[in-house]
């Protein structure tokens, strides 16, 4: 419940939770009555939009059968806890081949989310593009399609992007003219639909440079111009965008930082209208 009362507190429309500590394998569940709470608060709040992001411990991609157990269950309850509060979606990232060959990796990731889709009701699985560090998979939209198609399609299998992960990977969208071709190429290969999602973090890391290091949107090298093209490209115009932090203070997201994000958005639209 902490987690809804800061999100109206900051002035948010969205909201994204952890359905457990994310650096830990350790389940925890929501009492039936937490759960009720949350769904009252949900209907008819100012909160629009809540989804959940699996552990970072999670790897589909591995072949080692303890760490594939524990990321199975860990991504299957991550689904599951979506269903019981009408979550949006659960964001997951690919993972990473350890050093294994690509070609025998990818089909590891689609046979889990395949698994976990079975196992689980109705809640969106969001495969998040990454930075494209070491062995990690998902840095480019072929590889993302390639494990959609090797997942079997599934229509609950949907995109979250991360805008630093975008730009780390090699994808220029510091103006409105690079994003929309760069959402072009997004959309022609993965498929309107399957966009649901937006992780709207600035990058400390340059262009390409393959690592994940957040950044206050606008104090990045996305930059105000860029940060602000992302939250006003026309095409991402009902997805919920999602701030990971840190914020300006250094620590979590603050209502400065929904407050900027909102700026950015006016700012981005206003250039829209002088452009046309």
């Amino acid at each position: 419940m902490q987690a809804h009362e800061r999100a109206v507190e900051r002035g948010c429309e969205s909201m994204q939770v952890f359905n457990q500590s994310p650096r830990q394998w350790r389940p925890t569940r929501w009492k039936n009555d937490d759960v009720a709470e949350f769904l009252a608060r949900m209907n008819g709040g100012p909160i629009r939009s809540a989804t959940i992001h699996a552990v970072y411990l999670i790897n589909p991609a591995t072949k080692d059968r303890e760490m594939r157990k524990k990321s199975a269950d860990s991504l299957v309850h991550a689904l599951r806890m979506g269903d019981e509060i009408k979550a949006d979606g659960v964001v997951v990232h690919p993972g990473s081949t350890v050093g294994e060959p690509r070609d025998e990796a990818l089909p590891r990731v689609g046979e889990m989310v395949r698994h976990a889709l079975g196992e689980s009701e109705s809640c969106r699985l969001l495969l998040e593009n990454t930075a494209g560090a070491g062995n990690t998979l998902g840095r480019s939209f072929e590889e993302l399609r390639e494990i959609l198609d090797l997942a079997g399609g599934d229509r609950r299998i949907g995109l979250c992007l991360d805008s630093a992960h975008m730009l780390a990977s090699g994808f220029d969208i510091t103006t409105a003219d690079k994003l929309g071709d760069v959402v072009d190429s997004c959309l022609k290969i993965v498929g309107a639909r399957r966009l649901r999602c937006l992780h709207m973090n600035d990058s400390l890391a340059p262009l390409g440079s393959n690592r994940d290091r957040h950044a206050p949107p606008g104090d990045g090298e996305i930059g105000a111009r860029g940060c602000a093209a992302f939250l006003s490209e026309p095409r991402f115009e009902k997805l919920p965008a999602l701030f990971e932090g840190p914020g300006k203070q250094g620590k979590g997201v603050e209502k400065v930082d929904v407050d900027r994000m909102k700026e950015l958005r006016r700012n981005g639209l206003r250039s829209r209208r002088r452009r046309r």
